[in-house]
């Protein structure tokens, strides 16, 4: 069949297999030529692992520097009479064939990182399979909603200022405009709830589990994402639900730490830089600002994307050759440096204080924008011919 780019609001409704495989193998040359991750991880666990930091992460283990052998898990649709499936999907697929033809154990789960069942297969696979323990744990699952482990209860999070009402402009990629939103104030269960889905919960569950059930290597380290951003963006991020929630994985961190410290292990957040991922495009305000960085830091040649990001979290953060991981005042792990940086900041906001929705697509760089998110769906490649007919199982996969 012959599929094309089909945006509803933030929301991709379709993706490009053949066009995945080209955005994984883009990330598989940079990590090649990149600085090398040189002390690496040799067994790593990766949940959420088919698209952002995720996917990144376990690309810059496997091909730059570390051959990292991989768990990845991740909750996506393949192909069906219901449509082509999800660019996760696709992404799991083609990173597994080409870390395979590597000589490099690859090994996908597909289905709820959430679930008791999905752990013990986990669990199982580690143990009889994979060596027996794991000495890096990548957590970072991105959702909406997560089931709450005591009830079963569906918990949705909610993007919402605490305190008072917020105003921000969003972009509306399938309209290609700017649309400006006004956001009511979360209630206390709806800060809760966000907290319960995207702070740190889930992440210290799993851990102790691998820990108990005896999976955790001599040395073994886990880390986590987050995002801070400048003054401009808080009011709705940094001082709302999500910032909320990002506190709380900063204190799991820290609780975390002090378990692993008994088997010389350790536990950080990492602070990323602002990127066009899923999750992203829906937070409100977040995209008018980061049309503005990307123009102002592409102009100063310090832009990154998520493979430049944590390869050299890698490389140069969890992996140096001294052994010392470098943190910030609150523990800590920075590689949103560059962002925060006062002469990029200082033109950021010159150019947001002149961007309205009118000239939002020359001022800001809108076309960067919009072609990161074409790409996570696998469109918007030179060397893919989007006018052929394209095979949904790639490899022979089911």
């Amino acid at each position: 069949m012959i599929i094309q780019p089909i945006i509803k609001g933030q929301v991709a409704k379709s993706c490009h297999p053949v066009g995945c495989a080209e955005a994984v193998a883009e990330q598989i040359a940079y990590a090649r030529k990149a600085s090398p991750i040189a002390r690496g991880p040799r067994k790593v666990l990766v949940l959420g692992a088919s698209s952002g930091f995720g996917l990144a992460s376990r690309i810059a283990l496997a091909f730059g520097g570390s051959r990292a052998d991989t768990i990845g898990v991740a909750f996506e649709r393949g192909p069906s009479d219901k449509g082509v499936g999800s660019a996760g999907w696709y992404n799991l697929i083609h990173f597994s064939h080409l870390a395979e033809k590597e000589g490099l154990i690859a090994r996908n789960f597909v289905g709820d990182a959430f679930s008791p069942a999905m752990r013990r297969t986990i669990a199982d696979y580690i143990r009889d399979e994979f060596g027996g323990s794991v000495d890096l744990v990548v957590y970072s699952l991105a959702t909406g909603a997560r089931p709450d482990p005591q009830t079963g209860e569906l918990i949705r999070s909610t993007i919402k200022p605490i305190g008072a009402p917020a105003r921000g402009y969003t972009v509306n990629l399938e309209k290609d405009c700017l649309e400006e939103q006004r956001l009511d104030p979360a209630s206390d269960r709806e800060i809760e709830d966000t907290v319960k889905v995207m702070g740190g919960e889930d992440w210290e569950s799993w851990i102790r589990f691998l820990r108990d059930e005896g999976l955790l290597a001599e040395g073994c380290q886990t880390l986590a994402f987050s995002y801070i951003g400048p003054a401009i963006t808080h009011a709705i991020y940094h001082h709302g639900t999500l910032g909320r929630a990002k506190a709380h994985l900063h204190q799991t961190a820290d609780r975390l730490d002090g378990l692993l410290k008994a088997q010389q292990g350790s536990a950080h957040v990492v602070v990323c830089k602002a990127l066009v991922t899923k999750a992203s495009v829906f937070i409100p305000g977040l995209s008018p600002y980061l049309l503005a960085l990307f123009r102002v830091m592409k102009a100063m040649g310090l832009h990154e994307g998520c493979i430049e990001q944590m390869q050299r979290l890698y490389a140069e953060r969890i992996y140096r050759a001294d052994g010392r991981i470098p943190v910030d005042d609150a523990r800590l792990v920075r590689v949103d440096d560059r962002e925060q940086r006062a002469d990029v900041q200082d033109k950021v906001a010159a150019l947001l204080a002149d961007m309205t929705p009118e000239n939002f697509r020359t001022i800001g760089d809108y076309d960067g924008y919009k072609g990161d998110f074409l790409k996570l769906n696998g469109f918007g490649f030179g060397s893919v011919d989007y006018a052929r007919d394209v095979d949904l199982l790639p490899y022979g996969a089911d």
